[in-house]
């Protein structure tokens, strides 16, 4: 039932144009006209205030500017006190029509190099076979070789990784970083060459950490494998992690990484390697700590296999959880809700690819689930996603996207969180300053005051700290004043489903004209992920979810 119900909203969504987003109802979204009142629906709200003197507005008035001329004291004669005179704009609100990409959230692809971004690669977005799928992506994900990036005791090589990363940033996306120790997928025959799937470096052996003889189940196989609690083992670990930290903590280009310290992929289990054997708990949770104590700023991700008292820890430390069996596992996305009740980002990918996952027999306990749409949007919504893989595969999305289009467009505005202006009002109060003053700007003091209401329309918080800006622009949408002060929205308080008020209020000096007034002026909104971004004067990078976007970014709202 609950699948069904949820597919449903989530058709009817981006089937009708009129909608917002997945689970609201029309009146969230409001008429075009903007009279509703968002945050009666919702069950959080909060009224943020904001005034400065800025630019052309050189005094400033807080709160919410109201006509005084209704004002009585019966008292004292109040013939001689000049009135206020109040105008009301009410701007038109609609939704964003197609899909919309936003930082720190949403959907990734593999990219495993540099070469994600150059013509020749047929399902990157220069390739001929690019079928947008790659508007939808915000950050690239995939692996890095242990052995690649420290190849010696003390040695660093972080060539390749730079190239991808920056290649990347040029395309205004970040990476999820994950270093794999081990990987049996390359264990092609009996005793192969070790530096084709053991990627713990060599040197570390050399040192006499341990390895053992392991079996590839289902197959005649033999390989050899780490001991994973060997004490060099863990120590080299260990010295990997800190010269990571030293190198990428606090770098924008890096979304999140995972420790993927132990166990085949890095995934924390054994499960295809007979013979070898994880760690306890103890030095399971010992590692986090030390991951923890080196990376003060990026997120870290607990792989799928932390369980139980490890992932408890891990939610301690503000690690977070992914889950890598999405779609053909039932109750996989339960596993996430942990993480989403700590405040914390979820993250998860499909168990494999989605051709692959078209062929499962569905047979279920001792099968695998098919993917379906109706499970896929059950995924997103029950695990609270922030983060999740369009499709494993090396095609990009090509082949998901070709088939799910519509569907995954309006899951791009569901996915993590959505900020879209359900409100939005200009009240104006002109004042005059003395007894019997004529209607002149030289003895009139005007109020400007911009009252908006915004939802996150998403299915998660917004895990950054998130600065709102309102301005008078020109024609060209370059801006002429600030109003009111920026507003700094904390990360991980804007709840999902939560309705938020804003005012920025600013007073103008004796005798200078009211931009509000002025021809050509507009009122735009602008969201930055810091207020030095706004004072430096770079375009937003995040996108309100209404219609009016600009090619910079900022909403112009339309009267």
């Amino acid at each position: 039932m609950r699948q069904d119900s949820k597919f449903s909203v989530v058709l009817a969504c981006f089937a009708c144009a009129g909608l917002i987003a997945c689970g609201d109802d029309a009146s969230s979204s409001g008429p075009e006209g903007g009279e509703n009142s968002a945050v009666e629906e919702s069950s959080s709200s909060d009224v943020v205030s904001s005034s400065s003197s800025t630019k052309k507005l050189s005094s400033s008035s807080s709160g919410i500017a109201t006509n005084s001329s209704s004002s009585r004291n019966d008292e004292k004669d109040t013939s001689s006190v000049p009135s206020a005179d109040t105008t009301k704009i009410t701007y038109t609100l609609k939704p964003f029509d197609g899909p919309l990409s936003n930082p720190h959230k949403g959907f990734t692809v593999p990219t495993g190099g540099a070469w994600s971004f150059v013509p020749e690669f047929e399902y990157g977005p220069y390739g001929s076979l690019n079928n947008r799928a790659w508007d939808l992506v915000s950050y690239g994900s995939g692996y890095q070789q242990w052995n690649k990036l420290n190849p010696a005791k003390g040695v660093y090589d972080w060539t390749e990784l730079e190239k991808l990363l920056n290649a990347l940033a040029e395309h205004n996306m970040t990476y999820a970083l994950r270093v794999l120790p081990y990987t049996p997928s390359f264990i092609k025959s009996d005793f192969p060459p070790q530096e084709e799937y053991d990627w713990t470096p060599p040197f570390v052996y050399e040192m006499g950490a341990k390895k053992i003889q392991i079996d590839l189940r289902g197959t005649e196989y033999h390989a050899y494998a780490p001991v994973w609690d060997d004490s060099i083992y863990i120590w080299a670990a260990k010295e990997f992690a800190k010269a990571l930290a030293e190198k990428y903590d606090g770098d924008p280009r890096i979304e999140y990484i995972d420790v993927r310290t132990f166990g085949e992929w890095g995934e924390w289990h054994t499960s295809h390697i007979l013979g070898s054997e994880m760690p306890a708990d103890s030095v399971l949770i010992d590692m986090l700590d030390y991951y923890a104590s080196v990376f003060k700023k990026t997120q870290l991700v607990l792989p799928s296999n932390g369980f139980g008292d490890v992932y408890t820890h891990a939610l301690s430390l503000g690690i977070t959880k992914r889950d890598d069996g999405f779609i053909g596992i039932p109750g996989r996305p339960d596993t996430l809700l942990r993480a989403y009740n700590a405040n914390l980002p979820t993250i998860a990918e499909n168990i494999a690819g989605y051709k692959t996952m078209l062929a499962n027999d569905d047979l279920i306990p001792g099968g695998t689930q098919k993917w379906t749409a109706e499970r896929w949007v059950d995924a997103i919504t029950t695990a609270h996603l922030t983060y999740y893989v369009l499709d494993q595969d090396n095609d990009c999305g090509y082949y998901f996207y070709k088939d799910n289009k519509a569907l995954a467009d309006s899951m791009s505005k569901v996915i993590g969180y959505n900020f879209i202006v359900t409100q939005a009002e200009l009240l104006t109060v002109v004042t005059p300053t003395a007894e019997n003053s004529t209607d002149t700007a030289t003895g009139n003091i005007a109020t400007n005051t911009l009252n908006i209401t915004v939802k996150n329309t998403g299915v998660a918080p917004c895990f950054f700290d998130v600065y709102l800006v309102a301005e008078f622009v020109d024609s060209t949408g370059a801006s002429l004043a600030q109003i009111g002060e920026t507003v700094r929205i904390p990360k991980g308080t804007f709840k999902d489903g939560a309705s938020r008020q804003f005012s920025f209020s600013g007073a103008l000096p004796v005798g200078e004209a009211n931009l509000a007034t002025q021809p050509g002026v507009s009122v735009a909104l602008s969201l930055y992920e810091s207020e030095d971004a706004y004072k430096t004067g770079k375009n937003p990078t995040v996108r309100f979810d209404n219609d009016g976007l600009q090619g910079n970014n900022k909403l112009l709202l339309h009267k």
